[in-house]
């Protein structure tokens, strides 16, 4: 999958944000721990079923690298999005194996007054499709109409 880039400011706030940035050298490290815990923690609660999940993050690079073990692309993708739309992430590396490969879903990052349907129609021509984008991000995603600007998300093949 490759270094994925996401915007630092927006996402979920799982941990101390700009302060884990600004952390003496001394104390980044147990910084990067409680981060790298968190976000472990909230791909847990996704129930993705992925395992043996690893997670580092340095916050100084707003870098995180997961490993471990997906069931399919998708929920390996997920993980993805799970990390990313992390507040002070800029960057997501995924090394995760994956059971079942298949084809690699595109990606979209939110812009201001984006819909769901809007963004079905640029994927895919139809606005009518916008269900498909929101289970493909389920869930992240509690209701199609809580997106915001920053925010990454897996727009599937059809």
């Amino acid at each position: 999958m490759g270094l994925f880039s996401f915007i630092q400011d927006a996402g979920e706030k799982l941990f101390g944000g700009k302060e884990a940035a600004a952390a003496t050298p001394s104390s980044q490290e147990e910084r990067n721990a409680k981060a790298a815990q968190a976000i472990t923690a909230y791909i847990a609660t996704q129930n993705l079923g992925v395992t043996d999940v690893q997670v580092s993050y340095d916050g100084v690079q707003g870098l995180v690298t997961v490993q471990g073990q997906a069931p399919t692309q998708a929920a390996k993708e997920k993980v993805t999005l799970c990390c990313g739309n992390v507040s002070s992430v800029t960057q997501v590396e995924n090394l995760m194996n994956v059971a079942s490969p298949e084809a690699q879903a595109q990606f979209h990052d939110v812009v201001r007054g984006d819909t769901l349907s809007a963004i079905a129609k640029k994927f895919y021509g139809d606005a009518n499709k916008y269900p498909k984008i929101f289970e493909a991000n389920q869930p992240m995603l509690s209701h199609p109409d809580k997106i915001y600007p920053g925010q990454k998300l897996r727009i599937p093949p059809l």
